[in-house]
């Protein structure tokens, strides 16, 4: 599973993103592989009734089955940005699909709880980590001036594979049990490994058509085209040394890059982004205990939560096209912080709901400001460290959130238990959102936009900009392709020199002998000697 080249584990800078093409297959990758990775831990709950009837378990301890699931999603993203450093992406997604299929397929064979644990929550749980993060590295690698676009559209799997594998699961159950559906389902997250097996590196055409340039190259030499060519060989040969040499420097892309911490944006990022998700996640999941406490029916408050897929559907898309903009681009942070601002106010604004018009109303606004935050947050992550250091990133990112989920809403379940009261909970939660709103624009205007402006302006150093890391990572591709481009076309200028002298030497031999003379001997030595050296100095010339 290793590679000769350690930084196959993320595309190398020289390739730029096509922004379309085979991009647009991936994107529906990450499409799959992002609804099974936040949908499918939220659809097995369809089975728990049947799980506490068949092991004599409470909703509590069938309940932790989910729980394990996103706990392995988060915690184990320093363990997924090693993977992909090392083996590299579709790798790395084709064992996760197994991991996760063959863990489903295995709980329909247990026959206690902590087998579940271990192997619907554990196991698959770790198949769908390894499936998730890798994903988002390619899209980031495919998509660039198109990538907010690519981000929303592929955030909105999310609401799409939980409205239908929610009522796909319950169908399942009553026809073949709760083992019979996760056997089925099991073998419905074998399309994860298909998902990896289209994400192909971005450098892998570029490579093919630069061997196919170097064996034509190669062909041209081992022609027997004079002795002037022999010089051009060693020549080139001695270039080809000289690169090898200065490659051997060279280190290896590290596992693990803490060096993005120096980066005061993506400390800022990753503390919003903490108390973000302590009180994101609190309402939709209090939400239907919420409704039927206040007298609404069960039905009625179980479509609560598809009224808020259904607008996440549309408002994630949305939002990623308005990210794009070019006037909006620039500032996605402030359009991040103004999505998580507005989720808090209606989580606040919404805490006296006392019926289910109200309840109707906050999903709505929910849902949209819902949709908002889950298409910007990796666009904004990208945006602050870059695509090459964004495998490393997203998976301390993640690794940090995992300790948040396990706070926030248990925490919140245990106030609702002491208080037996809703409006405190929805309160607690909305101003946790909207201290991260506040926290993210308040200090990315003070540190970063306030810092820039202090800066004096580098002297006779444009490429020194005070721009961010995307923009440095965009000039250095163009400088990485240029000095390719530089690399290719002496090869060719050589080879058209080297047949055009021998040519251009043969003919006046042949004409010279021909004739017999036509000039002394020493003129013609020293016409031989002037064209030799002025060939040599072509050759010379096109190195």
């Amino acid at each position: 599973m290793g590679r000769p080249d350690p930084e196959e584990g993320q595309l190398p800078a020289p390739v730029k993103p096509p922004d379309g093409g085979w991009g647009w297959i991936v994107l529906f990758g990450c499409f799959v592989i992002t609804g099974f990775s936040y949908a499918f831990p939220k659809a097995v709950s369809v089975y728990f009734k049947e799980l506490m009837k068949d092991f004599h378990v409470g909703y509590s301890d069938t309940a932790w089955i989910s729980s394990i699931m996103l706990a392995m999603l988060y915690g184990t993203g320093p363990v997924c940005s090693i993977m992909v450093n090392q083996f590299g992406c579709r790798p790395v997604m084709l064992i996760g699909g197994l991991l996760a299929s063959a863990g489903m397929i295995l709980a329909s064979f247990t026959t206690n709880i902590i087998e579940l644990y271990l192997t619907a929550g554990v196991l698959t749980g770790l198949g769908m980590a390894l499936n998730f993060q890798p994903s988002l590295i390619m899209l980031g690698t495919y998509f660039d001036k198109r990538r907010p676009l690519a981000n929303g559209l592929a955030a909105a799997g999310s609401p799409v594979f939980l409205s239908s594998l929610s009522p796909l699961g319950q169908v399942l159950l009553e026809k073949f049990g709760w083992r019979g559906g996760f056997l089925i389902m099991g073998g419905l997250l074998l399309n994860c490994c298909t998902c990896g097996a289209v994400m192909r590196p971005l450098d892998m055409g570029m490579k093919r058509k630069m061997g196919k340039a170097q064996d034509k190259y190669e062909a041209k030499e081992m022609l027997p085209i004079g002795g002037k060519s022999e010089e051009g060989i060693s020549t080139t040969d001695g270039t080809k040394k000289a690169k090898k040499a200065k490659k051997k420097p060279k280190k290896g892309k590290k596992l693990l890059d803490f060096s993005i911490f120096s980066n005061r944006g993506f400390i800022i990022y990753t503390i919003s982004k903490f108390i973000l998700v302590l009180g994101l996640f609190v309402p939709p999941i209090l939400l239907v205990n919420y409704a039927k406490d206040t007298g609404v029916p069960d039905t009625e408050a179980a479509f609560l939560l598809s009224i808020i897929g259904f607008i996440d559907i549309f408002a994630r898309p949305a939002c990623g096209m308005v990210a794009g903009l070019k006037w909006v681009r620039p500032h996605v942070a402030y359009l991040f912080s103004f999505s998580m601002l507005f989720n808090g106010l209606t989580d606040i604004c919404s805490a006296r709901a006392s019926n289910y018009t109200g309840l109707v109303i906050f999903c709505v606004f929910f849902g949209i400001s819902y949709g908002m935050v889950g298409a910007l947050q990796f666009e904004v992550l990208m945006a602050i460290v870059g695509s090459q250091k964004f495998s490393s990133a997203i998976g301390l990112v993640l690794l940090i959130e995992a300790f948040a989920v396990l706070i926030g809403p248990p925490s919140a379940g245990r106030l609702v238990d002491a208080l037996k009261n809703y409006e405190v909970i929805f309160y607690l939660a909305g101003s946790e959102v909207v201290l991260s709103a506040l926290f993210l624009a308040v200090a990315s205007y003070c540190c970063l936009n306030r810092g820039k402006k202090k800066e004096p302006p580098p002297e006779n150093n444009p490429s020194a900009g005070g721009g961010s890391d995307t923009e440095e990572a965009e000039s250095d591709v163009q400088e990485a392709e240029e000095h390719s481009s530089d690399n290719h076309q002496p090869a060719h200028s050589t080879d058209n020199t080297v047949v055009a002298a021998n040519e251009e030497a043969n003919h006046v031999a042949e004409e010279q002998s021909g004739e017999g003379g036509g000039c002394p001997a020493g003129d013609r030595e020293v016409s031989a000697r002037d064209g030799c050296n002025a060939d040599q100095t072509v050759e010379r010339d096109s190195f």
